[in-house]
Order: C-alpha cells, then structure tokens, then sequence
C-alpha cells in the first residue's frame, strides 16, 4: 500500500488542522492505519491508530485529536483541535507500521 499524507501547515496554538492520509493499492480497512509524528531532535512517537472500528490515542492527544476513516475514498483522518506549540512536528501515516508516508510538517506558533 502507497501512503501520501497531506493537510499540515502553520497555526496559532488553539487553532486546528486536518491531515489526511490517501491510501493506493489495497483499501486501508485491510491494516491498522497510524498517525505518528516525531520532532526534531525526538524519536518517532505514537499519536492514535484505527483498526477494527477501534480507536486508540496517545494520552497527550486524547480529548483534542480524532482519528477517522473513509472507506470510500480509502483515506484515513487526523483532525487536530486545541493545537499546542508541542504538537510541532512531522507527521507520519502509516500501515500496520510497515509502510509509511513522506511525512507533512504541522507548525504550531505560540
């Protein structure tokens, strides 16, 4: 499965973002989708996960960010709310942690 993420950018701490994760050649619904994000200087870091019609969060994103998914546009949602300056940083769709994206940069100014 190819991954291409899209939808980052620069905002004002409090402001929201939705990324997406475009999915080609197998529906995503055959893999657990994640959205993983590292800053620099930092290791690559969980952020929240779909597979099964389950749902999973890192604690440091439960309550602001959704994930979600479309099945018919075989895409996978990352819709960021209460944005932090400690949300910055590249973010990472991946399949099964197998595949991954290139990554899109999230900015979040203080």
């Amino acid at each position: 499965v190819q991954l291409v993420e899209s939808g980052g950018g620069l905002v004002q701490t409090g402001g929201s973002l939705r990324l997406s994760c475009a999915a080609s050649g197998r529906t995503f619904s055959s893999y657990t989708m994640g959205w993983f994000r590292q800053a620099p200087g930092k290791e690559r870091e969980f952020v929240a996960a779909i597979g099964w019609s389950s749902t999973y969060y890192a604690d440091s994103v439960k309550g602001r960010f959704t994930i979600s998914g479309d099945t018919a546009k075989n895409t996978v949602y990352l819709q960021m709310n209460s944005l932090k300056p400690e949300d910055t940083a590249v973010y990472y769709c991946s399949a099964n942690r197998q595949n991954w994206g290139q990554g899109t940069q999230v900015t979040v100014s203080s």
